[in-house]
């Protein structure tokens, strides 16, 4: 997964080189200035305290890491608590004893040092230093579990996807190849170009559909395919109406998602359904595309469902939960003796 432009090394490195001046700068930026006051050079003592200063802000800046890159880990996030509370006395410990060290052997003579202010001043910086590094460890691993649980998210779809279009693709081939052998059974003149179809169409699926979208004109191709062997397997046993408009524009759509319903019409809308009829509208326009597909049924008739059944509509209706969440509108009626399925997709997507 390739990183986000704010995730690089250098920039995070600059980000925080910016936090940590503009941090220790606001003592500075802060104070109060007299402008009828002459600016005069710094005395040996000031520039003392500044170097003492620029020091503490180091040992600040390296507990900082260290809590948060190897403290943490290795003692808190292992539940030993006390190790963990002694290396923070440790470090504090550390830190005002070796600033003390400086200020003892560094302060001029003429001034006197009090131990217990220092302590006492120490002690806010530190823990607003300690505070800050538990919040930046905190937030950091939660973005790296959201990132890697987004990650192992799209990895399961990816796999999920993938199993539920070779589930389509079986069963298709098992409906086309009953009608092969019902062509072969009458002995038909157009078994031969029913079988060049039917390699037109493992074409498409062996080398088409392995892209995660294909454009609009070939799945209209594929299905239009499909019809015609259907077409020739019924011949004037049932009204196929089909009507796929084109469009200059040129749209993609996930290869193999409107068969299904293509087969579920002829699975259930032939056989013993008197004057059997199947209507195939498909428009796209304004990045939508309109798909609907209608065929009689007989509400009386008790239909025995084989293993295959349903195998198709109950894919495709979760593929579309997963590849068009939130832009796709799917409905499934029955009315007027008719089973009718109108499918709306935003192709802009």
């Amino acid at each position: 997964m390739k990183k986000p432009w704010y995730a690089k090394k250098w920039i995070t490195f600059l980000l925080h080189a910016t936090a940590w001046i503009l941090l220790f700068s606001l003592p500075y930026l802060l104070r109060p200035q007299n402008p009828n006051e002459p600016v005069r050079p710094k005395s040996p003592s000031e520039t003392i305290s500044n170097i003492i200063w620029f020091t503490g802000d180091v040992l600040l800046i390296g507990f900082f890491y260290l809590n948060a890159l190897l403290i943490i880990p290795r003692l808190f996030y292992k539940k030993k608590y006390t190790l963990y509370t002694l290396a923070i006395f440790g470090s504090f410990t550390m830190y005002v004893m070796l600033l003390w060290l400086l200020k003892v052997f560094f302060t001029p003579a003429d001034k006197t040092f009090e131990f217990r202010k220092h302590v006492f001043f120490s002690t806010f910086i530190f823990l607003f230093i300690l505070a800050c590094s538990i919040a930046y460890k905190t937030i950091r691993d939660r973005i790296i579990a959201d990132n890697l649980a987004k990650e192992k998210e799209n990895e399961y779809l990816k796999t999920e996807l993938s199993l539920l279009r070779s589930q389509v693709s079986p069963h298709f081939m098992f409906n086309v190849l009953n009608n092969m052998v019902a062509l072969a059974r009458k002995q038909s003149d157009l078994l031969e170009p029913s079988l060049i179809k039917l390699s037109s169409l493992m074409r498409y699926m062996l080398y088409e559909t392995d892209e995660e979208k294909v454009s609009l004109e070939k799945e209209t191709e594929y299905l239009q395919s499909y019809i015609d062997l259907q077409r020739q397997r019924f011949s004037k046993k049932v009204v196929i109406n089909v009507n796929m408009q084109t469009t200059d524009k040129l749209y993609d759509i996930e290869p193999m998602l409107l068969i299904p319903f293509v087969e579920n019409a002829f699975k259930h809308g032939t056989g013993m359904i008197e004057q059997a009829q199947i209507d195939i509208d498909l428009k796209a326009e304004n990045n939508t595309l309109q798909f609907t597909v209608a065929n009689k049924y007989d509400p009386s008739s008790v239909e025995v469902k084989d293993k295959a059944s349903g195998i198709g509509l109950t894919n495709v209706q979760r593929r579309l939960d997963l590849l068009y969440p939130n832009h796709h509108t799917l409905q499934i009626v029955k009315e007027n003796g008719k089973f009718i399925v109108s499918l709306q997709i935003n192709l802009a997507v």
